[in-house]
């Protein structure tokens, strides 16, 4: 049970937590990681980040709900005022990977890390990630009625087009050659390409990802 107190808490220091404390699991992995990395991170005593924690399997368990709450607020609900199918498909995707390459893997280790959840927490998680699933499946399937995808199966497009996205955390490095907003329009180029016929393709060249 969460503590009655959090929602008194200072939010953006919940965010600082989170963030950190998802870098380091992402690195290290969860049972690799101890409750002092994570306040060592924050410049916090052990005491001091149980005053905003519960444990460290709570503290996964927020973090996951945390990220999906980030994907929910500027990728999710953004994408539904875009009347066009093939742009709402581009937001998502770019903003989806933009969100991914802010570096701190609070979405990313939703794929590594669940098992590490109690079964409760596990199916409320992962009830959340199949409503993304299906969300975008929903976008995929409306342009697959409009003409504008091409000959794919929705179902295995949307695990690939996750897949891709999530996988950023893998690579994508802050002082590389590409900037996060490059590494985003190419990911969507990608996609797009491989999902659209070439004429909605056409429709779709020369934009830049969105920005809310």
């Amino acid at each position: 049970m969460k503590r009655q107190t959090k929602p008194a808490l200072n939010n953006e220091r919940l965010a600082e937590i989170y963030r950190a404390a998802a870098q380091i699991i992402l690195r290290k992995g969860y049972d690799a990681t101890s409750v002092n990395d994570i306040a060592n991170a924050v410049g916090m005593t052990k005491a001091g980040l149980y005053h905003y924690i519960n444990g460290k399997k709570e503290l996964l368990f927020d973090i996951m709900n945390f990220g999906l709450d980030e994907l929910e607020g500027e990728v999710v609900t953004p994408a539904y005022s875009i009347a066009d199918s093939s742009a709402r498909l581009r937001f998502i995707i770019a903003n989806h990977a933009r969100l991914v390459t802010r570096g701190e893997g609070a979405i990313t280790i939703l794929v590594d890390e669940i098992t590490a959840l109690t079964p409760a927490q596990n199916r409320k998680i992962t009830r959340r990630k199949r409503e993304h699933f299906d969300r975008l499946r929903e976008v995929l399937n409306q342009l697959k009625a409009e003409g504008k995808l091409a000959d794919v199966d929705t179902t295995a497009a949307t695990f690939s087009l996750l897949g891709m996205i999530n996988w950023l955390s893998r690579w994508f490095r802050q002082d590389g050659n590409l900037t996060e907003e490059q590494v985003a329009n190419e990911i969507a180029k990608i996609a797009l390409h491989g999902l659209l016929r070439p004429e909605s393709r056409a429709a779709q060249r020369g934009l830049q990802v969105v920005k809310k």
